[in-house]
């Protein structure tokens, strides 16, 4: 049994109400993040992390398999089962760790998988056991968002994970240069692991009367093909292009690159904020066979989220080379690549949130325009990345414009995908999902105009007064010329607000 549908205004407000305690970690991400990014470019260098960030896309790749789409997959089982929530989540849980345990053997029996271009030393080989730690925290993170525990995710993934792996770097400089990174991803996985586990024991309890099976986590698995297989996508689709560019470029540039990627990928972390909350709203609408307020929910939730990546793509990336720079010098050459990586972040928004119901509505086409997508996108790096390298540019220019090049086939693959998911899920539902609207053209223009002269001064006054005076400019706009009254439900905070998420429980 379900529970009866709460009234579709209920989900604006709850949805706001998900956002707002999202919104939160996206900034403590974003504050935890750049001592880590500073601590890298610092004391490790641009080859050193670009080892790092290669093995890393390798690693995070086979945990995204491993997760078997269970992130959002985990909300419809709950939602349609009558089995006691307990074992269905620890059911999840054995399906992911036997998931991890396939992943794990390969790598560590092909270890050059994450080291294509460096000698594999000492416990390198070891480093894919971190999967079962990604794996095991985003099942057990699902279900406490199942719940309206959206506070553990926010406590795992943007206090726990990056200050402790910010710290260990720190630490690990004064005893392995070589290995430090590594050895503080490690570290900050397992913590991870452990701040989701202990929450979801304090939820769901130990799980009396379960008996592991394996039957039932292989048919798990099957179903959830679709849902994997977009997710993998969906985050290969990110590191694609530094797989690509590691074969037309130095380290040291795939580095440079490495960073500027990371910068990036805060503003994606507002489309991810939305994802435990829009699983089990829209979930319950579709039940409810009440597409209209499905479609709702899709262009609310993707304006919001295009107006934040906006906003925010034009504060980081006008000055752009200022923040690279503040990495290290080394560094200020992937300004460029940060520009088209924030735009394709923004331009992304929209496939992203109707993803969110095309994989309950149409999972199977959905993963055809995924798979299409990342195919275009290889075709368009590749291609891209080419061309420049025909040009006869001096070494490092050419590298430069490559990485540059590699961001902009991101972007054009990511706005391919936006228009045909958009498409298909309006023609399903029967209404528009799209969330632009063009008061967010008049936004761009207050940011551009406030940001453009700012770009000549020193890089202390870029960052400290000329970031935060854009971002202003762009929302004040926003705010006076495309808010509506159930926008403004983002805003409003309230003593006796109820948790982030309707009661789905059976």
């Amino acid at each position: 049994m379900t529970a009866a549908a709460s009234p579709p205004d209920d989900d604006i407000a709850a949805l706001a109400k998900g956002g707002r305690t999202n919104f939160f970690g996206f900034v403590l991400r974003l504050v935890a993040r750049l001592p880590f990014l500073f601590i890298a470019g610092q004391f490790y260098g641009p080859e050193i992390l670009g080892r790092f960030a290669y093995a890393i896309i390798v690693i995070e790749f086979a945990a995204q398999l491993a997760t078997l789409g269970l992130k959002r997959g985990l909300a419809q089982q709950l939602q349609s089962t009558d089995r006691p929530h307990v074992c269905v989540v620890w059911d999840s849980l054995l399906a992911a760790f036997i998931a991890s345990a396939i992943a794990s053997a390969v790598l560590m029996v092909f270890p050059q998988a994450m080291f294509p271009n460096s000698e594999i030393y000492g416990a390198d080989w070891l480093l894919p056991l971190v999967i079962f730690g990604i794996a095991g925290a985003d099942v057990a993170l699902a279900a406490l968002a199942y719940q309206h525990n959206i506070a553990a995710t926010v406590r795992a993934r943007a206090i726990v994970e990056p200050w402790t792996i910010s710290i260990a770097a720190g630490v690990m400089v004064f005893f392995s240069s070589r290995d430090g990174l590594i050895i503080a991803y490690v570290i900050s996985i397992v913590a991870g692991l452990i701040a989701s586990l202990v929450p979801l024991l304090r939820a769901y309890g130990v799980p009396r009367g379960w008996t592991p099976h394996p039957g039932k986590s292989l048919e798990l698995a099957r179903h959830n093909i679709p849902l994997a297989g977009a997710d993998a996508i969906e985050w290969g689709s990110r590191r694609l292009d530094v797989a690509i560019l590691g074969l037309f470029v130095a380290p040291y540039y795939v580095g440079v690159y490495y960073v500027a990627q990371q910068i990036a990928s805060l503003p994606q972390r507002m489309k991810t904020s939305f994802d435990p909350i829009l699983a089990p709203v829209i979930t319950e609408r579709l039940a409810a066979k009440d597409y209209k307020a499905v479609a709702r929910q899709v262009r609310q939730v993707g304006f919001w989220i295009i107006a934040a990546q906006l906003g925010i793509a034009f504060a980081l990336g006008i000055p752009g080379e200022a923040l690279m720079s503040l990495v290290g010098t080394a560094f200020a050459g992937g300004a460029l690549a940060l520009a088209f990586l924030l735009g394709a972040e923004a331009v992304a928004a929209t496939a992203a949130v109707s993803e969110a119901a095309l994989v309950y509505v149409a999972r199977n086409r959905n993963l055809m325009i995924s798979a299409l997508m990342i195919g275009v996108q290889a075709v368009l790096t590749v291609a891209i990345l080419t061309a420049i390298g025909a040009l006869g540019l001096p070494d490092e220019e050419r590298q430069v414009y490559q990485s540059a090049g590699a961001a902009g086939a991101l972007a054009l693959a990511l706005g391919m995908s936006s228009i045909l998911k958009a498409r298909l899920l309006k023609h399903l539902l029967g209404d528009p999902v799209v969330g632009w609207r063009w008061s967010l053209g008049w936004a761009a223009a207050a940011a551009l105009i406030v940001g453009l002269p700012i770009m000549w001064l020193p890089d202390w006054f870029q960052l400290t007064l000329g970031a935060p005076l854009i971002l202003i400019a762009f929302g004040v706009m926003v705010w006076t010329r495309g808010f509506t009254a159930e926008d403004r439900i983002l805003f409003r905070l309230r003593k006796d607000e109820e948790p982030a998420l309707p009661n789905l429980a059976p």
